[in-house]
């Protein structure tokens, strides 16, 4: 619900955000949260997992997928990191490819 606030506080429709880097430590949580978020099961592309390459990183998680997949953005895209779970607060922000 974070994520929707946000955007809906920044007047920014769902279907503008291109990409969503998501951590928290269970990849099925990271997938409901992408579908509630998109009203539909996310694209691989859509919501890039690094789970299964470095297993759980803490909050760091959405920054690593975010360095990790974030070249195939065009300029003025609009997108989300967020890290959420059990033992800490959650948190997100909309980034803008300017380049």
């Amino acid at each position: 619900q974070l994520i929707l606030d946000h955007l809906s506080d920044e007047t920014i429709e769902i279907n503008n955000v291109k990409r969503l880097w998501l951590h928290q430590a269970n990849k099925s949580m990271n997938d409901l949260i992408g579908k509630k978020v998109l009203g539909r099961t996310p694209e691989k592309d859509e919501q890039p997992n690094i789970l299964q390459d470095y297993a759980n990183t803490s909050s760091a998680g959405s920054i690593i997928a975010f360095h990790k997949y974030n070249k195939s953005l065009n300029k003025n895209d609009l997108a989300i990191i967020c890290s959420f779970g059990a033992g800490y607060s959650v948190g997100n922000v909309i980034v803008k490819k300017i380049a």
